[in-house]
């Protein structure tokens, strides 16, 4: 009797063992993924917002100089893809709409305008900005809310936008 006891305890712990293992990789797995995500998300909302601000910057420059510009529309939208293929639902949609406001953007000061015979003055690249601005903010919170933790949102934009500082928080 005190075989089979002996037995029986020894088999019942080294189950548990072997359960408690198993759990502890799942959880660690998880955690792993998760954070993996987290971090790839952070890259690619880097990168969205790089490009963004890179090419007003170019697009701004090119109507102070009254000279012509150039930007590699291919890793504006790779970088698209990239975030649609990570980021969560609500930030794949405030980037959608993003992409939107930053297509009537480039209407507005590059697609309908030549920065060599009629460039845009300073304030009317910061009205041609405005809805873009909001657009951004919006998308920066979304991105800020994804990243997980307490972030409050902001009521101000950050670089790339070029709208009239007035406007800002006005969300």
């Amino acid at each position: 009797m005190a075989l089979l006891e002996a037995l029986i305890t020894t088999v019942t712990g080294a189950a548990s063992a072997t359960v408690g293992v198993l759990v502890g990789g799942i959880v660690t797995r998880r955690g792993q993924d998760h954070q993996w995500s987290r971090d790839q998300q952070l890259v690619a909302y880097q990168e969205l917002l790089g490009h963004y601000a890179k090419f007003t910057m170019v697009i701004k420059r090119a109507h102070a100089d009254r000279r012509g510009w150039d930007y590699d529309w291919a890793q504006w939208s790779a970088v698209l893809t990239k975030v649609s293929l990570i980021a969560p639902a609500e930030v794949a949609g405030e980037v959608d709409s993003f992409g939107q406001s930053v297509d009537r953007f480039l209407d507005r000061v590059a697609r309908d305008v030549d920065p060599v015979r009629t460039p845009l003055g300073e304030e009317e690249f910061r009205e041609a900005g405005a809805e873009v601005a909001q657009a951004q903010m919006r998308l920066v919170n979304a991105m800020r809310r994804s990243l997980g933790g307490r972030r409050k949102a902001l009521t101000f934009w950050i670089g790339g936008s070029h709208a009239d500082p007035e406007n800002r928080g006005s969300l």
